[in-house]
């Protein structure tokens, strides 16, 4: 059924189809209908960050941006639900088109820029559904507020979405806002997660309830960097960290139709540059941090090598846009197969 709805889709512009495939997704929630038409994944409860989730599979930010969707994509069969990214305002994001499929290479690259309704509506619609299980928020900063402020954004959107969230992320890793990528190193990232932390402990405190704090990290760091954000976030108490965003490298899209668009490239392309980082994270943090791995999951086998790599969990998107529903199933499958299972 999936490959003939893709098929009628992927004959509209990628951003109408997104917002048309967010829509009735939404609808089949409200309706109960996703619920009769997908077949759930088997039962794999996993513990991690002190939250108890069905399965390990998830789905990863940036799809359902603001919120609209929650049920809908609850009745599909995810593990847990990461929505957003959002930011303190709305904001339109960059110029259209700014979305493109490369269906050659099971590919996705964007340069949306973080175009959202502000955090306000995203709670909103949070409020709205009636989802109870592990629901992540993504947060950002908006594109006009100065790289040396980001951390007023940030602490801005902790502060309200705290009290709806199973978790937090913070977003230091898209392509796609100018300077938000150098958060992730030195002094900057240091500052930034001091800055967190302190507010995560004081609403912990004011609210009677720990909200674990993640922090998404980019692939295209060099293994030294990436072992030096790995300390900064032992060293800050942060909760988890989600590797990895989109990448700014065109390995694997060479000479394709639109494959040297600008913004940030995802799907398959991406799957071993983000498995490496991952290996690379679990080399240095040796258990004591959690990592929830995406990028480049298209197949169930490529979820399960998440996991041996050294991830508690995993999220999808790209391969969620060329597989459907299906592959959460065949990812929970593939993960309930490996030896440590």
């Amino acid at each position: 059924m999936y490959k003939l709805a893709r098929e009628l889709l992927f004959s509209l512009s990628p951003e109408t189809s997104h917002e048309l495939s967010i829509d009735l997704i939404g609808a089949g929630g409200r309706l109960g209908l996703n619920r009769i038409l997908t077949k759930s994944p088997a039962s794999l409860p996993v513990k991690v960050m002190g939250l108890e989730f069905p399965n390990p599979v998830g789905l990863a930010a940036g799809l359902d941006k603001n919120g609209d969707a929650i049920d809908g994509f609850a009745q599909l069969g995810f593990g847990f639900i990461e929505i957003g990214t959002v930011t303190p305002r709305p904001q339109p994001g960059n110029p259209k088109p700014r979305l493109f499929r490369l269906p050659e290479a099971e590919a996705i690259i964007n340069r949306m820029g973080f175009n959202n309704r502000g955090v306000d509506h995203l709670l909103e619609r949070v409020r709205a559904a009636k989802y109870d299980g592990v629901l992540g928020i993504n947060i950002g900063k908006n594109f006009d507020t100065p790289v040396e402020r980001a951390v007023d954004d940030y602490l801005i959107c902790l502060e309200k979405v705290y009290a709806h969230a199973s978790y937090i992320t913070v977003n230091v890793s898209s392509p796609n806002t100018p300077g938000l990528r150098s958060l992730q190193f030195g002094d900057s990232l240091k500052q930034l997660l001091e800055a967190l932390r302190q507010r995560q402990q004081a609403l912990a405190a004011e609210q009677g309830r720990y909200v674990p704090l993640a922090i998404k990290i980019a692939p295209d760091m060099s293994d030294e960097e990436t072992v030096m954000v790995a300390r900064a976030l032992l060293e800050s108490g942060m909760d988890a960290v989600i590797a990895t965003n989109t990448t700014l490298g065109r390995e694997g899209v060479e000479g394709l139709p639109h494959g040297d668009e600008a913004g940030g490239l995802s799907g398959a392309p991406v799957r071993d540059k983000s498995t490496h980082t991952v290996k690379v994270l679990a080399g240095e943090l040796g258990g004591r941090l959690p990592i929830v791995a995406v990028g480049g999951v298209t197949e169930g086998r490529h979820a399960a090598e998440k996991i041996e790599a050294g991830a508690s969990l995993v999220q999808v998107y790209s391969g969620f846009i060329y597989r459907g529903p299906a592959l959460i199933r065949e990812a929970v499958d593939a993960i309930a197969a490996l030896p440590k299972y």
